[in-house]
C-alpha cells in the first residue's frame, strides 16, 4: 500500500501522529529542543486537547533557526527551515480527522521535500519522477512515514511509543545531515 493510500485510510490519531512525526523529524532545522513536542505526543496518547501544547510549541519554536541559522546551510537549508516553520504554523488546533487530514498530507509532502533539499545525493539532480529511485535520505524518510502509519493502524494508541522512537531515529539522522552541511559550508566559506 502506498503512503498516499495509508494516509487516506488513517483515522484522526493516525493522521495527527503522522503529521506530528514529520514535524518531529524535521525539528533540527528549527534548532528546537525535542522535548517541546512531547506534550503533543502525550495528548495523542491520552486523547486530550492538543491546542494549548501546540501554541506553546509554536511560541517556543517559531523564530528559532532564523535568518542566520537558515543561511548557514545554504539556499536549500534556508528553504527547508521555512518549510518546517510553515508545517508547525499550519497545524490545526482542532484535532479532528477533517482538520488534521490536509495537514498530515501537507506534512508528508513537506517532510519529503525537506529531506530532498538536504540530501547530499540529490544536489543538482532534478526531482525524481515516475519510477526513478529517490535519493537515500528521501527513501529513508518515506519508509519512516509508512512505518508510523502502519504502527498506528495496526496498534492504535499502543503504536505511539514505537512511532515516537521511529521519529527520534529520523530526527537524529537529519540532525547529523544538517550539522555536516553547516560545517561543510562554514569550511568552504559559503
Amino acid at each position: 500500500m502506498s503512503l498516499e493510500e495509508r494516509i487516506a485510510r488513517a483515522d484522526e490519531r493516525g493522521l495527527a501522529a503522522s503529521g506530528l512525526a514529520c514535524l518531529d523529524r524535521c525539528l533540527p532545522l528549527l534548532d528546537g529542543d525535542e522535548e517541546l513536542l512531547r506534550p503533543l505526543w502525550g495528548s495523542l496518547a491520552d486523547g486530550s486537547d492538543w491546542s494549548a501544547p501546540l501554541e506553546k510549541a509554536r511560541g517556543a519554536l517559531l523564530g528559532l533557526g532564523g535568518e542566520e541559522a537558515a543561511g548557514a546551510g545554504g539556499d536549500g537549508h534556508a528553504e527547508a527551515v521555512r518549510l518546517v516553520a510553515h508545517m508547525l504554523d499550519t497545524a490545526p488546533a482542532e484535532r479532528t480527522a477533517e482538520a488534521v487530514r490536509p495537514w498530515a498530507e501537507s506534512c508528508s509532502a513537506v517532510s519529503l521535500r525537506v529531506h530532498r533539499l538536504l540530501d547530499p545525493a540529490a544536489e543538482g539532480a532534478p526531482d525524481p519522477a515516475g519510477t526513478e529511485d529517490p535519493p537515500p535520505l528521501v527513501a529513508a524518510e518515506l519508509r519512516r512515514q509508512i512505518t508510523v502509519l502502519e504502527l498506528l493502524e495496526g496498534h492504535g494508541k499502543q503504536g505511539l511509543r514505537r512511532a515516537l522512537d521511529v521519529s527520534g531515529e529520523g530526527r537524529r539522522v537529519l540532525r547529523a545531515v544538517v550539522s555536516r552541511r553547516v560545517r561543510g559550508n562554514a569550511e568552504s566559506g559559503v
